[in-house]
């Protein structure tokens, strides 16, 4: 019957018959749908069967969607009634040991007789339930009342569970789930509602607007912390929770900035594109916004930022660099002293990057963090052997050799280990990296009078005015060599 049609015995007519899914059965109300295509032709039958089964499968699916649409709040909100009916029964045993009796709050008696109706019906379960309740009559005193108790607890959660599965037309998985969680609340954990699918949702749609990949990764790692803290804690996702969570990270005020951007991202691009998202959290507060975090003060921030090298401290480590044999190292040390350019843009400078703007021998940084940071910088007279031998060289078209497998593709991820391990080795901490030659750069042309909107010029800052930042073309090459040949070191040069 793969082509789901029948024929009746002692008929001619045709009929569609479809098996409905074993997880929608409840939901559909049968196990089998079959309707008549009122012919005897097969072939019309073939064609007449088609709409009606699609139909079928569209409602399959409608049911599908509605249990998926449901979440999981509600789970929730049955282990809160169940703790509440354990903490009323629990105060109504020890009221009887004790000896106290305690009106109960008026009940309808119309609602107690068809709750009489339900618990104790013509089922299999209904009879159970008579019978455990005749077995407690037999008993007296005391017994009897804490059996009562206890009795009546059992059957208010299970005939509750029993309602539910009915009324919500639960799976099975659902079903025994209700029971576990009537008869243990405490066993059911909140959920992380930031779920696997969900960042997997919303990466797809941060590449399709071809946001860098390693600020996917960074963003898609907070929020699986965060997930992950939700689960283990049980915790709802409000305010309070993120300000817990953030609090539990023991991180400074700048890096927690990041996990509250990542999740102000997430939570923006839910409540606009995840329906179920919006339709649980659409009366909340966004979590992520209005926390106050701990403000560095000034002795703190100035012991945290980076500091400049002296002049000589670069020259002792580009020696150290070529005693070590790490003339990479080296040239790059010198790279950077001489130009004040990041360690990225050094090493994805190319061969086809060495330009000659009116005669004068520059790099041109086509490869920058920042728009500013696409400049051309003079080479300075210091470098130009260096230079020369890089380019004659250069077997892969950069001028800074590197077999980094960075995954983002940054070439400089294991130069700049190796320059980590070499200042350390030399007795510096944390706040010298190779981004402070660039500090010590920018300081050197200050106080060689090289006017500040030129300095910003060849280390690609903007000034943060418009008549520089978009109307000047810069100034001259013949300028900036001017300005970058002012740089010098010990004994180099």
């Amino acid at each position: 019957m793969a082509d789901n049609l029948i024929q009746k015995k002692g008929e001619s007519t045709w009929y569609v018959r479809l098996a409905v899914p074993a997880d929608v059965q409840k939901a559909i109300g049968c196990k089998v749908l079959i309707q008549s295509l009122k012919t005897g032709l097969r072939k019309e039958a073939m064609n007449a069967r088609l709409p009606i089964l699609a139909n079928w499968k569209a409602q399959f699916q409608v049911a599908r969607n509605k249990r998926t649409n449901r979440g999981t709040a509600w789970k929730e909100n049955l282990a809160n009634e169940a703790q509440d009916f354990s903490q009323l029964f629990r105060q109504l045993k020890i009221d009887a040991v004790l000896g106290e009796t305690k009106a109960l709050p008026d009940v309808d008696h119309a609602d107690l007789q068809e709750l009489h109706r339900f618990v104790f019906n013509d089922t299999e379960s209904g009879r159970r339930r008579r019978a455990e309740m005749n077995a407690v009559d037999t008993l007296q005193g005391l017994d009897r009342e804490i059996a009562i108790q206890e009795l009546a607890h059992k059957l208010i959660l299970e005939s509750l569970g029993e309602l539910l599965t009915h009324e919500a037309e639960l799976s099975t998985q659902e079903t025994e789930e209700i029971q576990t969680i009537l008869t243990d609340p405490a066993s059911y954990k909140i959920k992380s509602p930031i779920t696997k699918q969900r960042i997997a949702t919303f990466r797809q749609y941060r590449e399709a607007r071809n946001i860098a990949t390693k600020t996917m990764d960074q963003q898609q790692s907070k929020l699986e912390k965060l997930s992950v803290y939700l689960t283990k804690e049980s915790r709802q996702l409000d305010f309070d929770t993120v300000s817990a969570w953030l609090d539990s990270l023991k991180l400074a005020s700048k890096t927690l900035t990041q996990y509250l951007l990542a999740g102000n991202v997430f939570w923006k691009w839910a409540m606009k594109h995840d329906i179920r998202w919006r339709d649980e959290f659409k009366d909340k507060a966004n979590p992520f916004e209005n926390h106050e975090l701990p403000q560095t003060r000034g002795k703190e921030r100035a012991d945290r930022q980076r500091k400049a090298f002296q002049p000589k401290e670069i020259a002792e480590l580009h020696a150290a660099a070529l005693a070590a044999d790490h003339t990479t190292l080296a040239d790059l040390i010198l790279l950077g002293a001489f130009t004040g350019a990041r360690i990225e843009e050094l090493c994805q400078l190319r061969v086809e990057h060495l330009i000659k703007p009116d005669g004068i021998d520059s790099f041109d940084i086509v490869d920058s963090k920042t728009a500013a940071g696409i400049r051309v910088v003079p080479v300075h007279p210091a470098l130009s052997g260096i230079v020369e031998r890089l380019k004659e060289d250069s077997k892969d078209g950069y001028l800074i050799p590197s077999d980094s497998k960075n995954k983002y593709g940054i070439r400089s991820d294991a130069l700049s280990k190796a320059f980590g391990r070499l200042k350390e080795s030399h007795g510096y901490g944390a706040q010298h990296v190779f981004h402070s030659i660039r500090k010590t750069v920018i300081t050197q042309l200050h106080r060689a009078s090289v006017q500040g909107l030129l300095i910003a010029e060849l280390v690609g800052h903007e000034t943060g005015t418009v008549t520089f930042d978009v109307y000047s073309q810069g100034a001259s090459s013949t300028q900036k060599l001017e300005a970058i040949s002012q740089l010098s070191l010990p004994s180099v040069g």
